[in-house]
């Protein structure tokens, strides 16, 4: 054989087994993808580490009292920030609205409407534990979190606390707690007020200091939230009022509701009549009417933890209770 002459070449493959080859590996990734995409919330809610947590949990559950007091309705809606950094109930950690403190009595009926507002996968508990997914206290769960609430979801559950102290509600995912899923639930013995300094409403000198405030009476179309200034949920809702011993305070009061209302500044909000400071604008039997206007002005008395309430029975147990501090 001449050098000059080379060796014809030898195709290892050819356009159309190319094609059939693609066609083969293109159709593997579409049935996989379709199997995995309709076992997605298989796939997403077997965590088997979370399982196992949540079944010591339930070793040590704790017992739920007697219902002897009243009933304390309570939404939350579980959210997440857009970049998924900051989790929370009602608002993301760190923005107004988020975790609200719930304030109840050893045998009250605290139910808990809880809604999945988020896009991940979510599971509520009640826990007296400070820290971790659990344990969860008996009959208080939405979900689990290898069983978790879906996006959407809707759940609701009742607390009835056995004793006094400190519970939390939190998403029982592991991490989501830590992520910002967690509002405390202060539980005191009936009859106790939350603060023994507070309780006295002792009257103090004034120090000089004015300072003011708006609040203004709402309600929500269907007659089941009352509020200050924004319904449950919304930013602005109940604000927390905090002054100093002595301060002279007024307050501006609006009734922007369809209802009768009247305001205090109360030691016991189960108390309409626990009035501190004469701070009290109207009353149960000669009411503002709606959309009336007008101020309170009173000094601030002995440091603690005292309520602004609306003084028509029954009002602050829907909601219309917000807490004024002095501190």
């Amino acid at each position: 054989m001449s050098h000059s002459e080379h060796d014809a070449p030898i195709l290892r493959t050819s356009t159309r087994r190319m094609g059939k080859m693609l066609a083969i590996i293109i159709g593997i990734q579409i049935v996989g993808g379709l199997i995995f995409f309709t076992h997605y919330d298989f796939w997403n809610s077997y965590l088997p580490i979370a399982g196992k947590l949540q079944e010591q949990g339930a070793a040590k559950a704790v017992a739920q009292g007697t219902a002897t007091g009243k009933e304390v309705d309570v939404p939350l809606k579980f959210v997440e920030s857009p970049d998924f950094k900051n989790y929370g109930f009602n608002a993301p950690i760190g923005q107004a609205g988020a975790n609200p403190e719930v304030d109840a009595s050893v045998g009250d009926k605290v139910v808990f409407d809880v809604t999945n507002g988020g896009k991940s996968f979510h599971a509520f508990a009640i826990t007296d534990s400070g820290e971790g997914p659990g344990p969860a206290i008996d009959g208080t769960t939405i979900g689990t979190a290898d069983n978790p609430m879906k996006p959407g979801a809707e759940g609701k559950v009742t607390f009835v606390p056995a004793k006094a102290g400190t519970y939390f509600y939190i998403c029982a995912v592991p991490g989501h707690r830590e992520l910002g899923m967690e509002g405390k639930i202060i539980v005191k013995e009936r009859g106790a007020t939350s603060s023994s300094a507070a309780a006295s409403g002792a009257a103090v000198a004034p120090n000089g200091n004015k300072v003011e405030f708006s609040l203004s009476f709402v309600m929500s179309s269907d007659f089941k939230d009352y509020a200050f200034n924004a319904l449950t949920g919304q930013p602005g809702h109940n604000p927390d009022i905090t002054v100093k011993s002595g301060d002279t305070v007024t307050i501006h009061i609006k009734n922007d509701s369809t209802s009768f209302h009247a305001f205090g500044v109360v030691t016991d909000p189960e108390d309409p009549s626990s009035v501190v400071w004469n701070a009290a604008y109207k009353a149960a039997d000669n009411p503002m009417k709606p959309h009336e206007s007008g101020d309170v002005t009173f000094v601030a008395g002995a440091p603690g933890t005292y309520h602004y309430i609306c003084t028509v029975p029954g009002h602050a147990d829907l909601g219309m209770n917000g807490k004024f501090i002095v501190q």
